[in-house]
């Protein structure tokens, strides 16, 4: 049994329970859920403070909150918002030109960890997060579901959210029609076969425009379930002769296989993320690889009657166990902060217990911290009842972990590779072949 088990798999069932809860919770006591905790830093707390935040399926309320407590424990700080599903692209210039905001939410499209740390634009603070307590005096270090990612030992951001990729279909719409649920590659297509023709539709339906959705969401599961976490570090870091060996290969016929069999939508180039995620609701879809940001980023759009159904994606061989691959979205600090004291209280303010509670409350997620306990909620949602099943019997569910993001300058070639596979444009051979020429200019 992989390592990674041992210890994580408690903390993920606890994960998969705490989520969807918006709806249900209350933020009677949010006066209670702020105040000015000991930063660590040395110097006032005063001045300018820029955050940039990516406001996606997760929503913005969560930051209205914190931001709007944290100004209320500092006074002498002058918090400036820059905000919005574009935020990444809107800022890039000032990053370029070494003028970044004091702290950054590192997710959404244009975003990449690994690539502004190899750029040297977050702060290390491997020595200062030694520091931080959380309320009942714990480390905030000893204290995260999922460590953060570290390079060459050094930490340079934390891991604020935790979410994990999987497969989406409507069960009600599978229990009406009797369709199978994927239980591994062969079933899912099989179960895909039958829907295309049952239903007149593409059954798998992803993001063209961010071929990463498809990587991580079905092949970070597949890599992992065929060459454990040693494969995952392999890929993600572009080591020699990883990305043209057998086991990736085989994977990637699999996809090549769905391909010529009719299995992608046939307009799948085009769309974005949220164009995706409509189809899969409206029918034009039966399958959608993404993460637990669906129901709330779509929840004014579900139509009556459908259901959320989820299991990890079915890339693992029959008679092997399913594949979850934990994914996190950062908190960093900008090396070239103009603020880096105001920067690490408000880091420090946002990583309590009381605002991971509060975030599970306004997204339907939750933060990548221990013991936030919104298991007594009766209100949990079906699909996640069933995801804590399927987590809690290791016999069905393998946990891998990967290093650290890959770094947009290796994910990006293998995207476009991906999306010529999967339209066709290009065999499974052919793509190891791209993908190892992209991972040797990435090394050099």
């Amino acid at each position: 049994m992989n390592k990674l088990l041992k210890g994580r798999r408690f903390l993920l069932i606890a994960v998969l329970l705490m989520v969807a809860l918006a709806a249900a919770c209350s933020s009677d006591d949010a006066e209670e859920t702020s105040g000015a905790p000991s930063t660590g830093a040395e110097g006032e707390v005063s001045g300018d403070l820029e955050i940039q935040y990516f406001v996606g399926g997760y929503g913005d309320s969560w930051w209205k909150e914190v931001i709007a407590d944290f100004s209320e424990a500092y006074p002498d700080v002058n918090v400036i918002e820059h905000a919005g599903p574009n935020i990444n692209e809107e800022m890039r210039s000032r990053w370029v030109s070494n003028d970044p905001p004091d702290v950054v939410y590192i997710d959404g499209a244009g975003s990449s960890e690994t690539q502004m740390v190899e750029d040297g634009q977050l702060m290390n603070l491997t020595e200062w997060v030694e520091g931080i307590e959380l309320e009942g005096g714990d480390k905030l270090v000893e204290s995260f579901i999922v460590d953060p990612a570290t390079y060459d030992g050094d930490i340079y951001s934390l891991p604020l959210v935790f979410d994990t990729w999987g497969t989406w279909y409507d069960r009600a719409l599978f229990e009406e029609k009797g369709y199978e649920v994927p239980t591994d590659f062969d079933s899912f297509m099989s179960s895909m076969e039958e829907i295309k023709e049952g239903e007149g539709i593409d059954p798998l339906v992803t993001s063209g425009q961010h071929p990463y959705y498809f990587l991580r969401g079905m092949l970070y599961p597949a890599f992992g379930a065929a060459g454990g976490d040693e494969l995952l570090t392999d890929l993600i870091t572009g080591a020699e002769g990883a990305w043209t060996s057998d086991v990736v290969l085989e994977t990637m016929k699999k996809v090549e296989k769905m391909q010529q069999e009719g299995m992608f939508d046939s307009g799948l180039g085009a769309l974005n993320h949220t164009q995706s995620q409509m189809n899969f609701l409206l029918h034009d879809n039966a399958f959608i690889p993404v993460g637990f940001w669906l129901p709330n980023e779509m929840a004014n759009d579900i139509p009556e009657g459908f259901d959320f159904g989820f299991i990890p994606s079915p890339m693992q061989d029959a008679g092997e166990p399913f594949a979850i691959v934990p994914d996190l979205r950062p908190l960093a600090i900008a090396e070239n902060a103009e603020n880096p004291e105001a920067a690490k209280a408000f880091v420090e303010f946002a990583f309590t217990r009381d605002y991971a509670m509060s975030f599970s409350e306004h997204t339907g997620a939750i933060m990548n911290i221990t013991e936030v306990d919104l298991t007594q909620n009766e209100n949990v949602p079906s699909y996640l009842t069933e995801a804590n099943a399927m987590i809690n019997d290791p016999e069905q569910v393998q946990i891998y972990e990967k290093p650290h993001p890959m770094s947009a300058d290796l994910e990006t070639p293998i995207g476009n590779a991906l999306m010529s596979l999967m339209l066709g444009n290009m065999t499974a051979e052919e793509f190891v072949e791209e993908a190892e020429k992209a991972a040797a200019a990435y090394r050099n």
